[in-house]
């Protein structure tokens, strides 16, 4: 007679089944929402983050000046490049660009 409790445990997937499950209605969820959102609004956050991004690499301590590049550039790509179809924040990602820039040099011309 065998006895059950000393063989391995078999997992039968249904755990990782469940969670691939929930994986994909939280994606379909998200996917959801972000088709409501107005593109503008989506494309501005994006900007948003790429502007924080370079202020924290201006900010280190050293300062980070080819990553916080990068990063202005990336917003400089997207106000330049779509203007006003960023919708009534465009001026103000403008004056934000440009603020960002100015610290850019700012910060370079001090570090050296």
């Amino acid at each position: 007679m065998v006895d059950e409790s000393s063989l391995p445990l078999v997992d039968d997937g249904g755990d990782d089944d469940d969670a691939i499950a929930a994986a994909q209605a939280a994606i379909a969820d998200v996917r959801a929402r972000l088709a409501e959102a107005p593109a503008e609004v989506v494309v501005a956050n994006h900007v948003m983050g790429l502007y924080e991004l370079g202020a924290i690499h201006l900010s280190a301590d050293p300062p980070d000046l080819r990553s916080a590049a990068l990063a202005i550039d990336a917003v400089a790509c997207l106000v330049e490049g779509l203007g006003d179809r960023l919708g009534e924040d465009a001026s103000t990602f403008r004056d934000a660009l440009a603020n960002i820039r100015l610290a850019f040099v700012q910060i370079g011309s001090s570090a050296g």
